[in-house]
């Protein structure tokens, strides 16, 4: 037995509270969401000046739009006269400016006050002060991060999460993923709170049991040990298995960039706080999370393509087919444990074996960006 009372073998997942109590997650907005760099859009969504969407990220609105420049520029999706919200769609395009639908108050793309009813009356009034307030944007892997926070942490740690699972940068780069296209997305709304999701994602002990078409691609995900468990491994595809597709055929055209040693293997890679990259010979599947509520998340899932597979119209249901039946099974999973967070069996949290302790380190992170200690 270990000091906490447990065998070797195992180790204490977070308490229960902290997949149910408003105020942890209140916590955890204010703390990770809002003070880490947030995966918000696909930068291809934004396809010429004027294309915006709003996304939520903790607590906030943002405001996401590309100026005449190309350049990309996120705002608090707040008014600076009354606090009227400015943009109630999800996406959309203006023309030049956005425009207060309570009074008026009109901003340029790059978020300068340019008009407001009687405005030239009340030359004290600095268009740059009362403009938009902005937040901190990157791009990388053809999407758009931001920080709200004050003073942004490096990017360098965003990079280093991957970094962390593949070895090196080298090995995603290979991938060109800022170069390819949207060949589907599906948007899934799970009952159940974000981090059960990333636990969930990190493992594969439950794989055997709830995944029967990836275990067929993927065999050795049925001995319990995820890809994810290995620094730099990939899962590698069935012997008769021809591409990761939902019954193993044929694939579609490999990315040229990967190299021989990625050919035929599956790469998972979780990059806090809300992101999941999957990347396999023909495609990236891309996952980003939006966590609304302690008990829900939206689940924003993108299948990555070669622009020519897209344009062409190439049929790319089978493997969108298989990764989409991965999401339902795990989001059910999800689902099915979050009304048990609640009972007072899992007060004090439930336990991890041994090919899920990596989980763990999750857990630490999220404690410590909490302020407080690891469970019993």
């Amino acid at each position: 037995m270990t000091s906490t009372g447990l065998p070797e073998s195992l180790i204490a997942t977070l308490p229960g509270s902290a997949y149910t109590d408003p105020g942890v997650f209140a916590q955890e907005q204010e703390h990770i969401l809002e003070a880490m760099w947030f995966c918000a859009v696909r930068a291809a969504d934004l396809a010429g000046p004027g294309a915006f969407r709003t996304v939520q990220v903790g607590r906030e609105s943002i405001l996401i739009t590309r100026a005449r420049d190309q350049s990309v520029r996120a705002f608090f999706n707040v008014c600076r006269h009354r606090g009227a919200k400015l943009c109630t769609a999800e996406s959309g395009e203006v023309k030049r400016a956005f425009q207060c639908p309570y009074h008026a108050w009109t901003y340029d793309l790059t978020g300068k006050l340019v008009a407001a009813p009687n405005l030239t009356k009340m030359p004290d009034v600095s268009r740059t002060e009362y403009g938009l307030a902005s937040v901190a944007v990157r791009e990388w892997l053809g999407y758009v991060w931001v920080c709200l926070a004050e003073n942004p942490p490096p990017f360098d740690e965003v990079v280093q999460d991957v970094v962390a699972r593949l070895g090196d940068t080298e090995s995603i780069e290979h991938y060109g993923i800022e170069d390819l296209d949207i060949g589907r997305r599906i948007v899934y709304d799970v009952r159940a709170n974000w981090k059960l999701i990333v636990e969930n994602f990190m493992e594969c002990y439950h794989c055997a049991t709830i995944h029967p078409e990836l275990t067929e691609v993927l065999p050795e995900f049925a001995d319990g040990y995820a890809a994810q468990y290995y620094v730099g491994h990939g899962a590698e595809f069935g012997a008769d298995v021809k591409g990761f597709t939902v019954d193993g055929s044929e694939g579609l055209d490999r990315i040229p960039g990967v190299t021989e040693d990625q050919d035929r293997r599956y790469y998972a890679i979780t990059v806090r706080p809300q992101v999941f990259i999957n990347l396999v010979p023909d495609h990236v599947i891309f996952h980003r999370m939006y966590p609304v509520a302690a008990d829900r998340t939206i689940v924003e899932c993108d299948w990555l393509y070669l622009k020519h597979v897209v344009e062409s119209g190439k049929d790319v249901s089978r493997s969108v087919e298989l990764f989409d039946r991965v999401n339902r099974q795990d989001f059910d999973a999800c689902e099915r444990c979050q009304p048990a967070m609640s009972s007072r069996l899992y007060a004090k949290g439930g336990v991890l074996v041994p090919s899920e302790h990596h989980i763990g380190e999750f857990h630490t992170f999220v404690q410590e960006r909490l302020g407080v200690g690891r469970p019993r």
